[in-house]
Formats: structure tokens, C-alpha cells, sequence
């Protein structure tokens, strides 16, 4: 009997290391209008989609799919973290001859009512290197 109450213990105790905090920050989630300026390409605009994956999140930190779509460049899926009303995004073009791939910051702001955020970008192999800015606005 002690020792069947012994493994019982061991393994509740082996299953709340991986029990895990509901996430509690915001979420971003929907669909956002961007305007963007890359140091290569100039002015662009686009659109992002982000989604909350609530499984991976936990407490204060949130995880999330992202996809940014450009009119003429294509498709940037990617993943990203986010920490209070900050967050880390990874990016790359569908295509990868392109090597059009990056890491971005964001910063979200309410305005309006509305979730917006302002990103910077860089990207080391996309031409020699490259960096650029977005503003977006949830629609």
C-alpha cells in the first residue's frame, strides 16, 4: 500500500512540472492594416494576422502565428512572442530564393479602441542587409 501511494505521489508530482499558468496578458489576435517603409524597397503597405496560440502561452507571456502579406512581395508567415505590451517577431517569405527573412520588435498601443502597433524589422541577408518600420492598426 506505501509504495502504491509513493508512485501516486511521484507522479502527481512529475505532472504539475508540466502544469501550467493560464496566459493573462492581452491578445493581440485579428487582423491589422500596415504601412510600411524598408530601406531597400521603400514605402509598401500590407496586412498582418495574428492569432494567440492560448496552449503555448503561459501566465504574462503569449505566443503567437503571424503572418504578414504583401501586395507584389507575397507572404511572410512566421512565429512570434509577446511580454506585456511588447513583442518579438520572426518572419520569412514563402519564397526562399528571396532570403527575405527577418526578426522584428513591436510595441502595442491602444488608440481609439483599437490595437495598433508600431515594428521594427531587420533582415541580414535580404539584399546585403536590411531594416524597415511598420505602423498597423487592427481592423
Amino acid at each position: 500500500m506505501l509504495k502504491t501511494v509513493v508512485l501516486l505521489a511521484s507522479a502527481l508530482i512529475a505532472c504539475s512540472a508540466y502544469a501550467q499558468a493560464p496566459y493573462t496578458g492581452p491578445d493581440f489576435s485579428g487582423v491589422y492594416s500596415c504601412t510600411g517603409n524598408d530601406s531597400h524597397e521603400g514605402l509598401y503597405t500590407g496586412k498582418v494576422t495574428l492569432e494567440l496560440v492560448r496552449v503555448q502561452s503561459t501566465g504574462e507571456y503569449g505566443a503567437y502565428n503571424f503572418k504578414l502579406e504583401v501586395p507584389n512581395y507575397g507572404a511572410y508567415p512566421g512565429e512570434a512572442a509577446a511580454h506585456g505590451m511588447q513583442m518579438a517577431i520572426h518572419f520569412a517569405n514563402t519564397d526562399p530564393k528571396t532570403q527575405d527573412f527577418g526578426t522584428g520588435i513591436a510595441r502595442f498601443s491602444k488608440k481609439g479602441g483599437k490595437w495598433t502597433f508600431h515594428k521594427y524589422y531587420y533582415e541580414p541577408e535580404f539584399k546585403g542587409g536590411n531594416f524597415g518600420t511598420e505602423d498597423c492598426v487592427h481592423q
